[in-house]
């Protein structure tokens, strides 16, 4: 069977499909994120990127109007794990004052034939009633990997459920933003990345010095510290994740505590535990460059990672 059979065959399951009820109970809980882009340090590019293809059409609709461009739409944010891209979905919700969905694939997941798709289904068709509202699927390749090394049907027609409703041939997607977030955008179907689908790719890199140090403040606040200097640590961790970040913290703060049994007081955390703790690790990124770097050198024939390229030689990525 061919892929347009597949998907043919899933719009006709879908019409028996029960009808989504307001009674039903939800897979995935929505909420109203209060952060914004002014929470999000630095990826300025990433954020103009953003505000024209989301943002702009819902506060000026008027004017995207006389080009065809209706409020709503998906996006495909790519890069090391660790980086935020889940804040910034979360942040694209705040902006627009909507409605924010997380999606997982263990809550769409099911044991029985064709309940998976149902699922995925309801999910989007409770967002349409929510509108403005963004869905947010988290590593997206392991929903949407390539058909064409599944071996299971039903793997396959979880993909081809997601292909129909980013193409709205259930209903209307006005309103509605699918942000999806992968690691390994490569490993994605092909058909998910052709126009209309996930066709704006948004590369969102390690943070930056001053990022840096943001996230060792904001990690670091409310704990006793002494001597910090922040700065310092922020530019002896270059192309460290915040996930990375998070963890130094963790290790340093271990440190200040274990001075804390021996001396029976609360022992301050030291610039001393922070750069200890920094060298004892390397950037998690730097596989994920490796990784990335061949990809885009051997395999990119649309130049769509080129941006990797050329973050790596800017930051002398080997």
């Amino acid at each position: 069977m061919s892929d347009r059979d597949e998907i043919a065959e899933q719009r006709r399951k879908n019409l028996k499909l029960i009808q989504f009820s307001k009674d039903d109970q939800s897979l995935v809980e929505s909420d109203k994120p209060k952060e914004t882009f002014a929470d999000v340090g630095g990826l300025e590019d990433v954020k103009k990127k953003i505000r024209m293809n989301f943002i702009l059409p819902v506060r000026q609709p008027e004017l995207f109007a006389a080009y065809g461009k209706e409020a709503g739409g998906s996006l495909l944010l790519f890069g090391p794990p660790g980086c935020g891209k889940t804040f910034l979905a979360r942040a694209v919700a705040g902006e627009i004052d909507a409605n924010f969905m997380h999606i997982e694939l263990q809550a769409i997941l099911s044991m029985y034939a064709g309940q998976s798709e149902h699922n995925l289904h309801d999910i989007f068709e409770k967002a349409r009633q929510s509108k403005p509202c963004v869905i947010f699927i988290d590593e997206l390749d392991a929903m949407g990997g390539s058909r064409h090394q599944m071996r299971q049907h039903h793997d396959r027609m979880l993909v081809n459920q997601l292909l129909l409703e980013l193409d709205g041939l259930q209903a209307e997607n006005e309103n509605v933003f699918i942000i999806g977030a992968t690691n390994t955008p490569w490993y994605l179907d092909s058909a998910l990345r052709r126009p209309g689908r996930f066709n704006h790719l948004v590369f969102v890199p390690p943070p930056e010095e001053a990022e840096r140090e943001r996230i060792l403040e904001l990690k670091l606040s409310g704990k006793p510290a002494e001597g910090l200097q922040l700065g310092k640590i922020a530019a002896e961790t270059k192309l460290f994740s915040g996930a990375d970040l998070e963890q130094v913290v963790k290790d340093a703060v271990e440190s200040a505590m274990e001075r804390m049994l021996g001396s029976g007081r609360i022992e301050p955390i030291t610039n001393d535990d922070l750069r200890r703790s920094a060298k004892t690790r390397k950037a998690t990124t730097l596989e994920w460059f490796s990784t990335a770097k061949n990809y885009a050198t051997f395999s990119d024939a649309n130049g769509d990672y080129r941006i990797v390229l050329d973050y790596a030689k800017k930051h002398g990525i080997k």
